[in-house]
């Protein structure tokens, strides 16, 4: 199932995303205290509740996608853990970095249709995105260990971690967690997709278009710290309550910049597709260009590489 949030009247409310449209389970899910809450008592309650949710899913009256207000799924996780470095780029073979992750502001949460939106001070080099798959905690969630990961995730969604850069691509502030952290940093959506809904999330398909124009297009198969030890690692090092959200690094290829007034948008197979637009009241530009190592892994380099070596 695919679990949102959306707006209607005057207030949040649980959805289900089908294939009709958006189906209202309010009359199902409790309501919480805050969007978030809804969520999360949706999630611990979900086992309980799967037969009449199926049972909206088929036969509940459906509203068309088009006209329906979504919300981030999880408007403020507790918290939000993300990997640094987890993918393997250029068709590189050396040995992988030990797994580490950073805290990322959960109040940088927007969600569909919302605005990323620039800091006004000119000290970041330049501002990028990196599309990536993320993990839903269904908790509480201590060591578990990696042969038991599917104990602690409920299911998956799409997090764009937008990022502030110094000079080259070290992340502003000396590779901190505040180059991460500027509010609308952190769009998320635009559903959540249980878990049984995707059996192997390191066989997932990311794409990520600015203007049109595709950058990010690789598969979690290239992740170099897969789920299981994502999950692992988290849990060891805090406890892992439900509702956060564990977001697995991105493949670098593809990274570029964002600027004033693009549209981009986000597409994780068995998910959903994510848009959003930016806005920088400075007005800055970076080149269009995006990054792509000379060994690229990129589906479209790898076939361009192929084709120059048939001419050749």
């Amino acid at each position: 199932m695919k679990l949102v949030l959306y707006w209607s009247l005057g207030q949040a409310r649980p959805g289900l995303l089908t294939e009709r449209g958006v189906v209202d389970i309010s009359a199902i899910a409790r309501a919480g205290a805050s969007a978030q809450g809804t969520m999360q008592d949706l999630i611990d309650q979900f086992d309980s509740l799967r037969p009449a949710l199926q049972q909206a899913a088929e036969h509940g009256p459906a509203t068309p996608l088009a006209s329906v207000h979504l919300l981030p799924p999880l408007p403020r996780p507790g918290k939000i853990l993300a990997c640094i470095a987890n993918y393997q780029e250029h068709d590189d073979q050396r040995q992988a970095p030990p797994l580490n992750m950073f805290l990322k502001n959960p109040d940088a949460v927007v969600g569909p249709g919302d605005v990323i939106r620039l800091p006004e001070f000119n000290e970041p080099w330049c501002f990028m995105h990196e599309a990536e798959l993320a993990i839903v905690i269904r908790g509480p969630a201590k060591s578990v260990p990696s042969a038991r990961w599917r104990e602690a995730v409920f299911g998956y969604t799409g997090m764009i971690d937008v990022t502030a850069r110094g000079e080259g691509r070290a992340t502003w502030k000396k590779n901190s967690w505040l180059g991460k952290s500027f509010d609308t940093f952190a769009p998320l959506g635009p559903c959540i997709v249980t878990a049984d809904e995707i059996p192997d999330p390191n066989q997932v398909h990311v794409q990520f278009w600015n203007n049109g124009q595709l950058r990010h297009d690789y598969n979690t198969s290239d992740m170099v710290h897969r789920v299981p030890a994502i999950v692992e690692f988290a849990s060891t090092v805090m406890t892992l309550q439900t509702g956060d959200v564990l977001s697995c690094g991105t493949n670098h290829e593809g990274l570029g910049f964002l600027q004033d007034g693009e549209q981009i948008e986000m597409l994780i197979h068995g998910i959903g597709t994510l848009k959003l637009s930016v806005s920088d009241p400075l007005k800055r530009t970076w080149e269009r260009g995006v990054y792509l190592g000379a060994d690229s892994t990129n589906p479209a380099v790898v076939q361009a590489r192929k084709t120059q070596d048939k001419a050749g």
